[in-house]
């Protein structure tokens, strides 16, 4: 670990961004004296307002819920909740567009190698994963757990065990700020519109065409994120 040259002593960690963010809302909540079960401006508002991406005011948002200062809900905002807890945003580890970011850019990766590497048996597993997310894709475990099914058996596809490592990171770090926005943005139709997206990942595999796998892989994980950060 690297140690200050001036003391020896280890610097602080950078703060993540969505604690940042949801310090300022916090902020702005008591300036602006907006009282328990009170309604926040809207996230356009709030972004703008703020000089924020809707990604990060969404990832602060969710935090602030989880630390029981304000309640989101659906289709109506965000309000301030009737008995706020302590203003304590919870350390939840890596926000949930911070991990997208990452899957983007290695899960493409990956899935060209696989476009190449795959063997008859791998593509069988992809497929397996995906006739299981078309099946449950009504009940969000079973779907959530044939998607991260999907994507491991994409990764074993490649023939390199440190690339699974990493996608099992990648799905094991999602923490309680991705669940609870998934809880709150992801909806049916989302479900929907991600089934043929698995069905073009895998063909693309099957054909041995990994420009087509890389594609296919980023514009369905590009969906996820325009999905959830702007709802």
């Amino acid at each position: 670990m690297k140690k200050n040259s001036a003391n020896g002593e280890t610097p602080a960690a950078e703060p993540r961004l969505y604690r940042v963010v949801a310090e300022r809302v916090q902020q702005m909540i008591q300036d602006d004296k907006i009282g328990p079960g009170e309604r926040l401006p809207a996230e356009r508002e709030l972004a703008a307002r703020l000089s924020v991406s809707r990604a990060s005011l969404r990832e602060a948002l969710i935090a602030l819920e989880l630390g029981g200062v304000v309640e989101v809900r659906g289709g109506s905002g965000v309000y301030v909740c009737e008995q706020p807890l302590p203003a304590d945003v919870p350390e939840t580890g890596p926000g949930p567009f911070e991990v997208l970011a990452a899957r983007r850019m290695i899960e493409s990766e990956i899935a060209a190698i696989a476009a190449k590497a795959a063997t008859g048996a791998a593509v069988d597993a992809i497929l397996k994963a995906v006739e299981q997310m078309e099946r449950h894709h009504e009940d969000r475990a079973s779907n959530e757990l044939a998607d991260r099914n999907f994507h491991l058996a994409i990764a074993r596809a490649t023939g390199n065990t440190a690339l699974v490592g990493v996608v099992e990171y990648l799905w094991n770090n999602r923490g309680s700020l991705w669940h609870k926005l998934k809880e709150h943005y992801q909806t049916e139709e989302l479900r929907l519109q991600t089934l043929p997206d698995h069905r073009k990942i895998l063909e693309a595999i099957a054909a041995h065409d990994p420009a087509g796998a890389r594609h296919a892989m980023r514009a369905h994980l590009e969906r996820v994120t325009r999905t959830f950060s702007r709802g």
